[in-house]
């Protein structure tokens, strides 16, 4: 497919801004008809949708670690449908009243959960996210300007041509879900849009976040990037603990809460590092260990070890690879932690209660695990269906940026002639 030059998207941004109105006033109802409906379009539709995917796949090599992330299969729609279908059901998040009180001079107000209005995507190779976010965004009466990556570009115009065609199957303006051309130089005027995007997500590689962060004057809630790490600690029971570093490593590799680095109590990495050496191997996994750890894999003769340079701690691998830290004690563990740490999710493997709580209490991230895999931190796995992604920012939204979280506040005044 031919990428049509586009000078700029303001006219897009402009029709989308002006389609909100019209998402604004959809009732519970309507909105769970039209993502019913996008559901059942993308069952439909496989076959265009699989020949359009693999178009795109067939232009990047199937070693890219994106490769994982851009591919699309009749498991994975299966899935999303499934996925569109439990969002419909979700409680409608807006009109919801937060908070009601009459004042002493006869004032009646009330405080409102309302749409945040026009919510802008910027993402890569993950052409789930078309679906995932324009069901998200329409179940909470907002509008979407998408801005996919070109790696993922023929996927999303067939993706967002059945959208169009749903709205207009349920009488809403197609321009309530624009996808706007990947040309990087078009970014920029997307980030100054203040005038018809209220909110701009980033979701993808840390450089991604860093340059929407740097240059957007729109407001931006982070989601993506995450250095994600799991400390055994000395009590830990080392067959689940082997269990869960393997899962959270190797399930999916490609995405945001996979495991990147793993932190050994010293007491316990002679006896626990060479458990992990036959199942790193079937999955061919490359060990950037420290030099602790160098020593023990070196022992056991695994084949794909590497010495680990300082840059390769706080790294997010996205790939078969993982890097190995021994250290001391719980504190050095938190140490490590508080330095490399993206917020994301962290976890430890123990059997000492003292010690869980305060992991629980003192690690600073979106979520805090203790004995299990950091491959949960999701919002279908957490119980709020799909998701934007995973923000790890405090303000408006933190860990899974779901349904509830695509609102904001409107203060409702009743007067009968008061003045001030």
């Amino acid at each position: 497919m031919v990428q049509t030059e586009t000078t700029s998207i303001l006219p897009q941004l402009a029709a989308t801004h002006a389609a909100s109105a019209e998402v604004r006033r959809l009732s519970n109802a309507q909105k769970q008809a039209l993502l019913r409906d996008l559901a059942d379009s993308v069952l439909q539709n496989q076959t265009a949708i699989l020949s359009a995917n693999q178009r795109d796949l067939d232009r990047m090599p199937r070693t890219n670690p994106k490769w994982d992330r851009l591919q699309l299969t009749e498991g994975r729609l299966d899935a999303l449908a499934e996925s569109i279908r439990d969002v419909a059901q979700l409680p409608d998040p807006t009109g919801q009243l937060l908070l009601e009180r009459t004042l002493p001079n006869g004032l009646n107000l009330r405080k409102v959960a309302v749409p945040l209005g026009v919510v802008g995507i910027i993402y890569e190779s993950r052409p789930n996210v078309t679906l995932d976010v324009t069901a998200l965004c329409l179940r909470s009466g907002n509008a979407v300007a998408l801005r996919g990556g070109s790696d993922a570009y023929e996927t999303n115009v067939v993706l967002v041509g059945l959208i169009h065609d749903v709205l207009r199957k349920n009488n809403i303006s197609p321009d309530a879900v624009c996808l706007l051309p990947p040309d990087r130089e078009l970014v920029r005027e997307m980030l100054t849009a203040t005038r018809y995007i209220d909110i701009i997500i980033p979701r993808g590689s840390d450089s991604l976040i860093q340059f929407v962060r740097q240059n957007s004057l729109v407001p931006t809630i982070e989601t993506g990037a995450g250095v994600v790490h799991t400390y055994v600690e000395s009590s830990a029971d080392l067959a689940k603990a082997r269990a869960i570093v393997i899962n959270a490593r190797v399930s999916r590799p490609s995405v945001c809460n996979s495991l990147d680095c793993l932190l050994v109590d010293a007491a316990i990495a002679p006896v626990f590092l060479p458990m992990l050496h036959e199942d790193l191997l079937k999955w061919n996994v490359e060990v950037y260990a420290d030099e602790v750890a160098y020593r023990i894999f070196g022992e056991s003769n695994y084949p794909q070890l590497k010495h680990a340079q300082p840059e390769d701690f706080g790294r997010e691998w996205l790939d078969y690879k993982l890097s190995v830290k021994v250290v001391r004690d719980f504190d050095e563990a938190l140490d490590h932690l508080s330095t490399y740490s993206s917020r994301h999710s962290e976890a430890i493997l123990t059997e000492n209660k003292v010690l869980a709580q305060r992991f629980l209490e003192e690690v600073d991230a979106a979520a805090v695990y203790v004995n299990a895999s950091t491959r949960f931190t999701d919002g279908g796995e957490f119980g709020l269906g799909a998701e934007i992604g995973i923000s790890t920012q405090k303000l408006h939204a933190r860990g899974p940026f779901a349904l509830e979280k695509l609102v904001t506040e409107k203060w409702l005044v009743i007067g009968d002639g008061q003045v001030r």
